[in-house]
């Protein structure tokens, strides 16, 4: 009996629900901590960057305008979908960072439980970050929370999944659409969960991956003005002082690297607050 070829996996960019290679026809290699060859990956560029928050404005309308219950719905179902995936995402954690098979099955279980996490808070973070102001007067004022847009995220870069989803997951919850970077080191984990994403009812175009070099795509999205807001989280070995200063031109918000936790702040921090006013009917 002959012996079957391996069809080894391309790692592309995921860009408004497709998956294509970069423009530029760039390709870096994905080594082990041993050095050893694992893969080729997607050297984004600037017009990948571009592609990519055109393809997340195209997505807010649709997802922003899903009820809270449906997202939740969502992110719940991603969880699932990376449930049945957990041996391919172990492998290649393993193989990225270099780990024991036990420390990559807690990240991949603590990436699970995170989606469940985030998709339990799609229907309650409203209630949480908004309120009913007192007021003199025959009136209601109530301020509700409501998406920022369009948000680019630098993803933690010494983690392959885990450090990812912290980040991404909440920015989805209120209705955010994003652009993320994924680590430069550790890449592989992030298209394969974009694979997931794909396949679990998220619309395209919401979170959009680009894998290369987060010093070269980073300014492009720092100042991109149809780009709302900035999540430095991996960014803490650039020069991310720059980086806030190009997204300040645009009037983004910007969250600065530091720890990331899982918390409603990390929610939080990607909305708007909006204040209604409604007059109280008089008898």
């Amino acid at each position: 009996m002959s012996r079957r070829l391996a069809v080894p996996k391309t790692y592309k960019l995921a860009i408004g629900g497709a998956f294509p290679r970069s423009e530029s026809g760039r390709t870096y290699e994905v080594v082990s901590p041993k050095g050893a060859f694992l893969a080729n990956a997607a050297k984004g560029s600037r017009k990948d960057a571009r592609d990519a928050v055109v393809a997340a404005r195209a997505a807010v309308k649709g997802w922003s305008g899903a009820t809270a219950y449906n997202r939740g719905q969502v992110l719940y179902r991603v969880a699932e979908v990376l449930e049945g995936r957990r041996a391919q995402f172990i492998d290649e954690i393993v193989a990225q960072e270099g780990g024991s098979t036990g420390a990559a099955q807690a990240q991949v279980d603590a990436a699970i439980d995170l989606w469940v996490w985030y998709a339990g808070w799609c229907d309650k973070y409203a209630q949480v970050a908004g309120n009913a102001n007192p007021v003199a007067g025959p009136y209601f004022n109530i301020s509700v929370p409501e998406p920022t847009g369009v948000v680019a995220i630098i993803a933690p870069q010494d983690s392959a999944l885990l450090g990812l989803v912290s980040v991404v997951a909440p920015a989805l919850v209120p209705g955010n659409t994003v652009v993320v970077v994924a680590s430069e080191r550790h890449p592989l984990s992030a298209i394969s969960l974009a694979e997931v994403l794909a396949t679990s009812d998220l619309p395209g175009g919401v979170v959009n991956v680009l894998t290369g070099s987060p010093a070269e795509i980073a300014p492009w999205l720092a100042s991109h003005q149809d780009v709302n807001a900035l999540d430095l989280a991996g960014a803490g070995e650039l020069d991310w002082i720059d980086l806030q200063v190009a997204a300040a031109d645009t009037l983004k918000r910007v969250l600065a690297p530091g720890e990331v936790i899982a918390s409603p702040e990390r929610i939080n921090a990607f909305t708007e607050v909006k204040t209604v006013w409604h007059t109280k009917s008089v008898l």
